[in-house]
This record gives structure tokens, sequence and C-alpha cells, in this order.
């Protein structure tokens, strides 16, 4: 039987947070692990997922912990998807924020990620025609999307 420990503001080595993140594919973050680990340091609150000491999952959360609330980077190791992990790691940093009125998540266009978010509470703001919402990005860099 797997036992899972999860804590909440782990000061994660950069080495880790670089492992994890590549796991994931998500190498334009851990292309400069300086500014990863900087990220995650100034996060308002950090969720980790380890699988005896090994780091498996990160979800973390930026907020001015009144009105809104940014879910960001939630992670889990490929090795461990599908252990209910990454439902743990939202779980965790929604209950912190349950106080927010709003909690706002960008994610790729993937319908497994959809699926996921959307059993957790989330809505698609182009499904959410009574509430009259727009959703807007800029990313630094890319502006051909």
């Amino acid at each position: 039987m797997q036992i899972l420990e999860f804590a909440d503001d782990e000061i994660v080595p950069i080495k880790e947070l670089v492992e994890l993140y590549e796991a994931v594919g998500w190498i334009l973050y851990s292309a400069d692990p300086d500014a990863l680990a900087r990220a995650i340091d100034r996060s308002t609150y950090v969720v980790t997922a380890r699988d005896d000491g090994d780091l498996v999952g990160l979800a973390r959360v930026m907020s001015d912990d009144v009105s809104i609330a940014y879910l960001q980077d939630v992670l889990v190791k490929p090795s461990h998807h599908r252990q209910g992990i990454g439902s743990v790691l939202v779980t965790r940093c929604l209950e912190r924020f349950d106080h927010v009125r709003q909690k706002v998540l960008l994610t790729d266009d993937e319908p497994g990620q959809a699926a996921f978010y959307e059993s957790l509470g989330y809505r698609n703001v182009n499904d959410l025609e009574t509430v009259g919402l727009n959703a807007f990005v800029q990313f630094r860099g890319m502006t051909d999307l």
C-alpha cells in the first residue's frame, strides 16, 4: 500500500523542482531553475506530495487572500497519475482559500484537464453565459497565440 505525505509550504530544493517540472514536460519552467525557485518561493501557498520521500506532486496559489486566488502549476509525475494526488493537491489549495470569492485557473486546452478541473468545481468561462465573463491573457514573447 502506497503511503503519500502532503505538506503545506514546504521548502523544496531546486533540483527536485526541476526534476518534477521536467517529468511533466514543462521545460520552459525548468530551463531557468533559479526563476522557478523564485516563483515557488514567492507563491502565496504551496502544497507538495511525496511518495517515500520522492517529490511526486505540487500545486501553488498566488493570491491577495481576500478577493482572488490563482491556482497555478498543478503537477503530478506521470508515474503517479490517476491516484487522486492531483485532486488532493487542488482540494488543499482551495480549502486554504475557501473565504476568497474568485478562484481562477488558466490551463492547457486538453479534454482530460478540463474534466479534471470541472470535477473539482471549476467551470470554463465560455460555459458561463449568464455570468457575462471574459477571460484575457497576455504572454511575454508569445504574440502569435
